[in-house]
């Protein structure tokens, strides 16, 4: 028998709304500890965790179990979790062998993660391409689901045209800087608005935006009134700057419904949104999408898995992380992300792999 300690952050209590606290609705503990020779697999797998993906999303899965949505709650008592990558221990499924390390959305905040049979069949599971070369924290952000989102949200959603322009709210994070580049590719005009000087420099200068802009310190609408018509609006925060974007829009535009971080932790009534008549008329087309349903994954997936990370490795596209090291600090960093104090793909790294 080999115990382990198994540290964890807990999903303590859901808050009612407003940011999630540390210590009262997310708790760091490391008072478990884990069989790691004898525990049950179920059919699984025995992952040591290697690094675990921070996303606005699990604002959502704080909540208490009777209220529905598109991502199940998390469970309380246990570990939250999300995408990430983690090593195999043990494995009783055939088709993981030990050392082989696994991208899934069922990597918990904690040191180990079983993986039941069940849980391996889920669309997300799969090998990782150590080949690639690259860093571990890159399949969790931009050759993984971030990256993942803005492939098939800016293609298949965004229908882009060369010689159109392009607005990304959010657009240093972990999905509008991909978007963003890829929007390059394809000879776009790109706009991007995000939360600090710093960040306005890194789209500019690091990945070739055209132009960027501090919502706090400027209005958007008279930034992206710089730029109309614009034909295409890649939505990560919703609320007044979706608003604002209504009245620049093109005839035609899309909207690319990704996120409304904006509304995730609103106390009291949220934005309501003034313009959407607009929709009509200037005929504009607003669709949002959920990447881990089947029929946005699975047909997305060789295409994106055989191109996006291999760009990354070859330098044709980057990607900034923002790295926790350590399970002790990531409940700050889990509810840093709601505050926009991340930059760049926010990741939790557990285990350095040596």
């Amino acid at each position: 028998m080999t115990l382990a300690k198994n540290p964890a952050v807990i999903f303590s209590s859901p808050p009612s709304s407003g940011y999630p606290v540390a210590g009262q609705h997310l708790t760091y503990s490391d008072a478990n500890q884990i069989d790691t020779d004898n525990v049950d697999l179920k059919g699984g797998v025995l992952l040591r965790n290697r690094v675990v993906s921070i996303d606005p999303y699990q604002r959502g899965r704080m909540r208490a179990p009777e209220i529905k949505s598109y991502a199940p709650p998390f469970t309380l008592g246990k570990p939250i979790t999300n995408f990430g990558v983690g090593r195999v221990l043990r494995s009783e499924d055939k088709r993981f062998k030990v050392g082989d390390e696994i991208f899934t959305n069922l990597i918990g905040f904690e040191a180990y993660t079983i993986i039941p049979k069940e849980g391996l069949e889920g669309i997300a599971t799969r090998v990782i391409d150590q080949t690639v070369g690259l860093p571990v924290e890159k399949w969790t952000g931009a050759a993984g689901m971030p990256g993942m989102t803005a492939y098939y949200g800016f293609y298949e959603i965004g229908a882009p045209k060369k010689g159109e322009t392009i607005f990304i709210s959010a657009a240093s994070g972990a999905v509008g800087q991909i978007v963003g580049q890829l929007a390059k590719r394809e000879g776009l005009k790109v706009i991007g608005s995000c939360g600090s000087d710093e960040k306005v420099e890194y789209l500019k200068n690091e990945l070739d935006f055209d132009y960027a802009f501090n919502y706090k310190t400027c209005k958007t609408l008279d930034e992206l009134k710089k730029f109309e018509p614009i034909n295409i609006y890649w939505d990560n925060v919703g609320g007044e700057t979706l608003d604002d974007f209504f009245l620049v829009a093109a005839n035609q535009a899309r909207i690319i419904a990704c996120g409304m971080i904006s509304q995730y932790n609103v106390s009291g009534v949220p934005y309501g949104v003034k313009n959407i008549i607009l929709t009509v008329a200037k005929s504009i087309k607003m669709q949002g999408f959920i990447v881990l349903n089947p029929e946005v994954w699975k047909p997305t997936e060789p295409k994106f898995f055989n191109s996006v990370p291999q760009w990354l490795a070859k330098g044709e596209i980057k990607s900034k992380e923002d790295v926790t090291k350590g399970l002790e600090n990531a409940v700050e960093s889990v509810i840093g992300i709601f505050k926009g104090q991340n930059f760049g793909k926010a990741v939790v790294e557990i285990w350095d792999g040596n």
